[in-house]
């Protein structure tokens, strides 16, 4: 089976953090399908000097270098590049699978009509009238392989603008051969052709070659661009919350939680108000509607709310220190379950986020400087506690430069200072993938990083719009190279199907996740996406299986499981499969 993604417009540096993971820990036959913004790569035998005629900064362009074949080669809007990571035979070499690229390739071309795609050759890649006097290059190939294992791959020029290539580069570093499109070899003949449909005939060819002619495809939007990754507004004011407290499954601490505008407390009256930006949103994704806000919740998502003399002490240690636990500002169902048992996760960097998902509670507006003494503060309450598995989560912070990391890490270091032997965990956002602000929070390496995808690549648009499918791909990628244990986790229930969350499962098994979790979505308010679905327990357990079948060192999926419901225990199974020694730790984390 090939497993095939369109993944949308995705920074070079992303995509090849993903590549690189699924290269080194992927079992599976995958294809990466997506455009680049500009960008110039070149290979470790390119001569810069005769083949790159520009300063890149001047033409809006990056310049990578990468491990691969080949010399200088742009990549940009309207050109499909597709990496097929994959394994092949033993007795294979990279010529062997350059041609099966150069086949894919002209298969989908000769089916478009180009019936003179074809190879030379003297060179790789495949070029129109291969055969005539005029051969024009119109899919560059450059190719990785390893140990049976392939990485990098073509771009094939659709609607590509081809000055990049002819007055900036010396296309593969042959000067005497020209370029060309699809678009621009269509010209008179009164036919387009879109990125959408040579997606749909490269695919169906790739499983042929790659997947014995089973395909497995998942696309995000197809109007996803960077420019896209914006945030949205759920509408004006908190909307209507479910009928009580208890019926929604958050313990009482939604309604019991203090606010300075007596307007801003939900109430207990359902109304059918939908924001219409969001909702068109998931309209485009395929999902038309969802249950009611008044739909009453199965047995099975009904927690059991007991606020004893443990919930109180711990609720007073968090006021204290003045500060936040993502357990009262998200609405977790497992609040009195966690806090009964002394556990809590602490939220950093304030409490206003400055993304609006579609399905988190979390107030969304300007935030505050981050508070200098915070990490202090967070530290002398895990000493309180005497924690020693220790969660620490965080809102987005876009605001920031390094999108709060630098503070993040300067949490762990704090605990640390007091409690040495405490392994501290990290649910971060993902600092708009920039690798430099990632990487101060890695050096500080956190015992488990926690990244959340959320959902599946058709409804990322509808849930995250200001986050990506193939960013936080990306940078669970680079946590697991640089050596940390990786988690990451979903919400179901949204309009996903099944065979959906079975893909995610298996990209996140890919890039070597150990760790995920998978709850049900509960619909704080009117304001945020309709529950699609009550998922039942029993589908839970079969992702579990599957999960850990595909590798994932440990999955905790049940309708009320969220980010880091049984962390620490999830942390211990994950080290004692690794032969890590975890020692005696008291069963307490922070939730």
């Amino acid at each position: 089976m090939l497993r095939a993604r369109w993944l949308g417009t995705v920074p070079y540096r992303e995509a090849l953090a993903l590549q690189q993971s699924l290269f080194t820990h992927g079992r599976e036959q995958h294809l990466l399908l997506l455009e680049h913004p500009h960008v110039f790569t070149y290979g470790p035998r390119t001569d810069l000097a005769a083949n790159l005629k520009v300063d890149p900064a001047s033409v809006g362009a990056e310049l990578v270098s990468v491990k691969r074949g080949g010399d200088v080669t742009y990549h940009g809007p309207g050109q499909l590049v597709g990496y097929p990571i994959v394994s092949v035979a033993n007795s294979l070499g990279a010529s062997d699978h350059v041609c099966a690229v150069q086949q894919v390739v002209v298969r989908t071309l000769h089916e478009l009509g180009l019936t003179t795609a074809g190879c030379l050759p003297e060179y790789p890649g495949v070029w129109i009238d291969a055969d005539g006097p005029n051969p024009r290059k119109i899919c560059a190939i450059g190719v990785r392989l390893s140990r049976g294992r392939t990485m990098h791959g073509f771009a094939l020029n659709v609607t590509t603008d081809l000055t990049y290539m002819r007055d900036h580069i010396v296309p593969c570093g042959i000067p005497d051969k020209p370029v060309t499109s699809l678009a621009e070899e269509l010209v008179g003949t009164g036919r387009e052709v879109s990125m959408r449909e040579v997606v749909d005939l490269l695919t169906r060819h790739a499983a042929d070659v790659w997947g014995g002619g089973v395909l497995e495809r998942q696309d995000v939007a197809w109007k996803h661009r960077p420019d896209d990754l914006s945030a949205f507004s759920r509408g004006e004011g908190p909307g209507t919350a479910v009928r009580t407290a208890a019926d929604h499954g958050i313990a009482g601490a939604l309604l019991e939680r203090p606010t300075e505008n007596p307007t801003e407390r939900p109430t207990e009256k359902p109304t059918e108000k939908e924001t219409g930006r969001m909702m068109a949103r998931l309209g485009q994704a395929g999902v038309s509607e969802g249950l009611t806000i008044a739909t009453r919740k199965p047995d099975w998502l009904r927690p059991k709310v007991v606020h004893g003399p443990e919930v109180l002490s711990l609720k007073k240690t968090v006021r204290d220190f003045g500060l936040v636990t993502v357990c009262e500002e998200a609405g977790c169902p497992n609040l009195s379950d966690c806090w009964s048992d002394g556990t809590a996760t602490f939220m950093v960097l304030g409490e206003r986020c400055t993304r609006a998902c579609g399905f988190c509670l979390v107030d969304t507006s300007k935030p505050l400087a981050p508070e200098a003494d915070e990490p202090q503060r967070v530290a002398a309450a895990v000493e309180r506690m005497r924690l020693d598995h220790v969660v620490l989560t965080m809102v987005a912070r876009d605001d920031l430069a390094d999108g709060g990391m630098a503070h993040v890490a300067a949490c762990i270091a704090a605990i640390r200072s007091v409690r040495p032997a405490a392994r501290v965990e990290t649910l971060v956002s993902d600092a708009k993938g920039d690798p430099a602000s990632l990487e101060l929070l890695f050096s500080a390496r956190p015992d488990v990083m926690n990244h959340n995808i959320e959902s599946v690549a058709r409804l990322q648009r509808a849930v995250r719009p200001s986050a990506g499918y193939a960013r936080s791909l990306g940078v669970l990628s680079r946590s697991k190279a640089a050596g940390l244990t990786t988690k990451s986790g979903l919400v179901v229930g949204m309009g996903e199907t099944s065979d959906e969350i079975d893909g995610c499962l298996a990209d996140l098994a890919g890039i070597g996740v150990d760790i995920v979790t998978i709850g049900q979505y509960l619909r704080p308010t009117s304001n945020h996406l309709p529950v699609g679905r009550w998922v039942l327990p029993e589908e839970f357990d079969r992702w579990k299986v599957l999960g850990e079948r595909l590798g994932i060192g440990h999955v905790e999926a049940s309708p009320l499981t969220r980010s880091s419901y049984h962390a620490k225990q999830a942390a211990d199974q994950v080290a004692g499969s690794a032969g890590v020694l975890v020692g005696t730790a008291t069963p307490v984390s922070l939730r």
